[in-house]
């Protein structure tokens, strides 16, 4: 049966602080989209360069390098929110009800410990290179073009702080559930067939009118 994610909203705390942070993963996801991009673009400048000019360009490695973290990390929340991010949920999508909730919110709990350390040695990892009593405010830099390493050393920890709090949410929104018995929890991705989903936004609708 074909199914995607859908994040249910109301009128609650929870639902509007959902709401509030769904914008700056946005964000984060298209700046990740748009290092991609970048790259495509670099990529086309330096074959090309090296094929009809015989000069690539300099220092492509590095770009890449730097760019790889936005590439990589920065929308990892945005894909968390919505329930698309790599899971496996052979045995999971065969529970319902507190059960379900009860496992999905000890999954996002291991998460967030894991996340709270990668924040803590990220952080330091930044730290270590940033000195703005040398030039650039950096301690170190790339190897052809001597970019500063310590920008793309930033997106990884504040990366994670956005997914942390997105994991604060949902660790929420699935106790709640959990607690509740809630069948649609707001602020947690459910997988819901797209017939089930075009009936829960049609209620939503119904519900604001």
């Amino acid at each position: 049966m074909a199914s995607s994610a859908a994040v249910l909203e109301d009128s609650s705390l929870l639902s509007r602080l959902d709401q509030a942070l769904e914008p700056i993963e946005r964000f984060m996801a298209l700046l990740s989209g748009l290092a991609v991009f970048s790259l495509m673009f670099l990529a086309a400048w330096s074959v090309g360069g090296r094929k009809f000019f015989g000069s690539p360009l300099l220092g492509y490695v590095d770009y890449i390098e730097a760019a790889m973290p936005l590439i990589a990390i920065a929308g990892v929340s945005w894909v968390q929110r919505d329930g698309t991010h790599v899971r496996m949920d052979i045995l999971v999508s065969q529970l319902k009800g507190r059960l379900l909730w009860l496992f999905e919110l000890i999954s996002v709990l291991l998460i967030m410990v894991l996340i709270v350390a990668l924040v803590w040695g990220a952080w330091a990892h930044f730290d270590r290179s940033f000195d703005c009593a040398r030039p650039l405010c950096s301690r170190d830099s790339s190897i052809d073009v001597g970019i500063p390493t310590w920008p793309s050393k930033l997106v990884v920890p504040v990366a994670f702080a956005v997914l942390m709090l997105r994991l604060t949410l949902q660790a929420v929104g699935y106790g709640r559930a959990l607690v509740l018995g809630l069948e649609n929890p707001v602020a947690v991705p459910l997988n819901l067939s797209v017939a089930e989903q075009a009936r829960l936004e049609a209620a939503q609708l119904e519900g604001r009118e």
